[in-house]
């Protein structure tokens, strides 16, 4: 098997799972038992883990919050801000393109009464490809807005969004800045002092660590961040989050987020190299293909991200011959809906196009002849869909 799906998920470093062992077997003890040795040694690795993570993202270890991953981390965000007791604006923004996890939650608020706009995005062609225009969310915003929620990084078109920017307009009408940040951790240099982010969500398995832990980093030194939690039982992180807190996972993020950042260029720029490869070998074999997204020359777009729509097959068919080659067609996470991918209809292509099109996400282990050996085996598949008449 290829694996060429690393936006779906990425495979957990050996060096991150080596450090998460002994908190699985040996040092099992519940972080929030105080009364004894094996409880404090847990709760003192987790505090170190938090510390570690705040620190890779610039942020103050006390205003970072463990979660299940970027989903919760999300609807907590989003949720937490506006459905907030204190709270008196009732206006979000978000994107077109964002993910469901930031949608989803987003449209239940618009169907409860709060007031809801979803700007559009620069279309195909557009130097910007996938980026909000920053005048129109100027237009938009307004002193009713509490939160303005735009992703870092795309998930399907790879588009990286001038945050900084988005930031300083937010806080200019007074609202707080939240961003999807699941793809752009480990991947793009990510300080939230910086850029000036209120709130910023992360998934550990996007960045080769474990699955089924993230955070929220939800603070600000300038801005007060209000959450009404989203979870309650227990009081654990400061009530924002209440449960067990996971151990063995916090300590694998930690160490992921870390080996991201040591290595991140090295990466990004190898990944750059490959992919680019990968788009000359499919114009080769497919003369007509299309790309999909930002031109992969600037540097608006994630090193390891390809998106393409081929002439004359869908992409689930290509796929479905294509055993050895795990690529997507879209989010993994909306993979059982029907409908075609709402972010290339978001920047304009046309539902057939939407459906002829393959996501590649390049990673870590990915090699030169992975890349070679997956043309080959799109080639193989194309050939046997048009001489079987599909």
């Amino acid at each position: 098997m290829i694996y060429l799906d690393h936006h779906a998920t990425t495979p957990c470093d050996p060096r991150v799972v080596e450090v998460m062992l002994p908190w699985l077997t040996t040092h099992f003890g519940n972080p929030h038992s105080h009364t004894h040795a094996m409880g404090r040694q847990a709760a003192e690795a987790c505090d170190a883990a938090i510390a570690s993570i705040a620190s890779a993202i610039g942020g103050d270890e006390d205003a970072l919050i463990v979660t299940s991953g970027a989903t919760e981390s999300n609807n907590l965000a989003i949720d937490g801000v506006m459905r907030h007791p204190r709270q008196k604006r009732r206006h979000i923004i978000t994107a077109a393109t964002e993910h469901p996890a930031v949608l989803d939650p987003i449209a239940r608020l618009a169907r409860d009464g709060f007031r809801v706009t979803i700007l559009p995005v620069k279309q195909q062609g557009d130097s910007d490809c996938g980026r909000i225009n920053l005048q129109q969310l100027s237009d938009t915003i307004d002193d009713d807005t509490a939160l303005v929620s735009i992703m870092w990084a795309n998930n399907e078109i790879g588009t990286i969004e001038s945050v900084r920017e988005i930031a300083e307009i937010a806080h200019q009408a007074g609202a707080l800045f939240h961003t999807d940040a699941t793809q752009a951790l480990g991947r793009l240099d990510v300080n939230v002092t910086e850029s000036d982010i209120d709130l910023l969500s992360g998934s550990a398995h996007k960045f080769y660590g474990p699955k089924g832990v993230g955070f929220l980093y939800g603070g600000s030194k300038k801005r007060r961040v209000r959450l009404r939690p989203l979870v309650e039982g227990g009081g654990q992180q400061r009530g924002l989050r209440s449960g067990t807190l996971n151990t063995a996972g916090l300590v694998g993020m930690s160490a992921a987020i870390q080996l991201c950042v040591s290595e991140m260029h090295s990466t990004e720029n190898r990944l750059s190299k490959l992919r680019n490869d990968l788009w000359q070998r499919l114009v080769a074999a497919f003369p007509n293909i299309e790309l999909n997204g930002p031109d992969l020359e600037r540097e608006m777009r994630l090193a390891g991200n390809l998106n393409v729509s081929l002439v004359d097959v869908e992409g689930e068919s290509i796929m479905a011959t294509a055993r050895d080659l795990a690529i997507s067609s879209g989010a993994a996470c909306s993979s059982v809906d029907p409908r075609p991918s709402h972010v290339l209809t978001a920047i304009g292509l046309s539902e057939s196009r939407a459906r002829r099109s393959l996501r590649f996400g390049l990673g870590r282990g990915t090699t030169p002849q992975q890349i070679e050996s997956a043309v080959n085996m799109l080639i193989a598949g194309h050939r046997k869909l048009i001489d079987s008449g599909g």
